[in-house]
């Protein structure tokens, strides 16, 4: 098997295996991609990491399919995101018609019920675990607009409920006319 092909496989498996072994949606997910692909892989760091993340997290559809595609992208072009997004899509996709053929069963099931409560505390605290780490990834590149936006975006979100898709739209617009001035003054 090739190099360009043992990378394929390793791709697939990657998020399958992620997605067959993650509870709780996107934001549980991202910090194991990051663990698989900056961490052991060395395919991406950690800055494009925390961009795709931020992309992931703005775009139409699932956080976790929507990185499985930037990330396999970055790494592998089209293909490799056709296989990442087969490799984040099949394992709920079996689970769930596994668990739909035994729907009645597993509806009254008590221990079910107490295993669910259970994995709900464990995905608050990956949740909690991501925010935390992300905060932490912007706040060491040292840049005042970054942190600023951070801490703007969690007050004007939280306290004044103001509407996330209007703070994603203008976080989007300051970051890219950061992005354009940064790109400036480094071609200088």
């Amino acid at each position: 098997m090739n190099a360009q092909a043992k990378r394929y496989l390793t791709l697939f498996l990657s998020t399958f295996e992620i997605s067959a072994f993650t509870f709780g949606g996107g934001y549980v997910i991202i910090p194991l991609m990051r663990k698989k692909f900056v961490g052991k892989l060395g395919w991406i760091d950690d800055s494009e990491m925390l961009d795709m993340t931020a992309i992931a997290q703005s775009a139409p559809g699932p956080i976790a399919v929507n990185a499985a595609i930037l990330i396999g992208y970055k790494t592998g072009g089209v293909f490799g995101a056709i296989l990442s997004i087969l490799g984040a899509v099949l394992p709920p996709l079996i689970i769930i018609s596994v668990i739909s053929l035994f729907y009645q069963t597993f509806r009254g099931n008590k221990y079910v019920s107490l295993v669910m409560s259970g994995m709900s505390a464990g995905v608050a605290a990956v949740v909690l675990d991501v925010v935390i780490s992300m905060t932490g990834d912007v706040i060491k590149t040292k840049r005042v607009l970054p942190t600023a936006m951070l801490v703007a975006v969690f007050i004007l979100a939280y306290f004044f409920d103001v509407s996330v898709i209007l703070l994603i739209i203008a976080s989007g617009v300051v970051g890219y006319i950061d992005g354009v001035f940064t790109k400036r003054r480094n071609a200088k």
